[in-house]
């Protein structure tokens, strides 16, 4: 697959199953995260890769998480809080790691913006070894205890929970949309 039709067909993988990437595909597509636009080389990103029992431990987190929010959770709505670490055999948490420094320059918005194409890279790198994959976050993402449960720290920010794995859905290929909303000429 050439680049233009990796970028031209990609798209979000509702439904995933095994195989997901094998421990050397996945270093690949971690080679490929890095190579993000990177202002003043800070590499703010780390990821977080979980699989097998570890995405049990997610799915407690998940729950935790949900019950502190929401004590009176019924049992179906911390299940479906449970299953959502269980979407795809391969987790990628990518956490943008803000430089403290006070010599730092690189605006935080650009060390996010980073981040968040070294998340799109993973994404596209899993498409290009014929996986797909779906970006979440949700208000965990953004919640105190989910984020010291997957030990950041407080200069980190979850940019993006990805889910990797075999397509089991029939999404793929769809046309993209119309990108006449999105574009004009300036000036006009």
């Amino acid at each position: 697959m050439d680049a233009m039709e990796l970028l031209l067909t990609r798209s979000s993988g509702v439904k995933l199953t095994d195989p997901a990437p094998s421990d050397a595909e996945f270093e690949q597509i971690l080679k490929a995260a890095v190579r993000a636009p990177d202002h003043g080389r800070l590499k703010p990103w780390r990821f977080l890769s979980i699989r097998g029992a570890g995405r049990e431990k997610l799915g407690d987190l998940y729950v935790e998480t949900a019950l502190l929010a929401s004590p009176h959770a019924t049992p179906e709505a911390l299940g479906r809080e449970r299953d959502k670490a269980l979407r795809a055999p391969l987790v990628v948490v990518v956490v943008a790691r803000l430089s403290m420094l006070p010599n730092v320059k690189v605006p935080e918005v650009e060390q996010l913006l980073s981040a968040g194409a070294a998340a799109q890279n993973i994404l596209l790198a899993a498409h290009a070894l014929g996986y797909a994959a779906v970006w979440k976050t949700g208000d965990v993402a953004y919640n105190h205890h989910f984020k010291t449960g997957l030990g950041l720290a407080a200069n980190e920010h979850i940019i993006g929970i990805l889910f990797v794995g075999t397509r089991a859905d029939a999404m793929g290929n769809k046309p993209g949309p119309d990108i006449a909303p999105f574009h004009s000429v300036w000036p006009a």
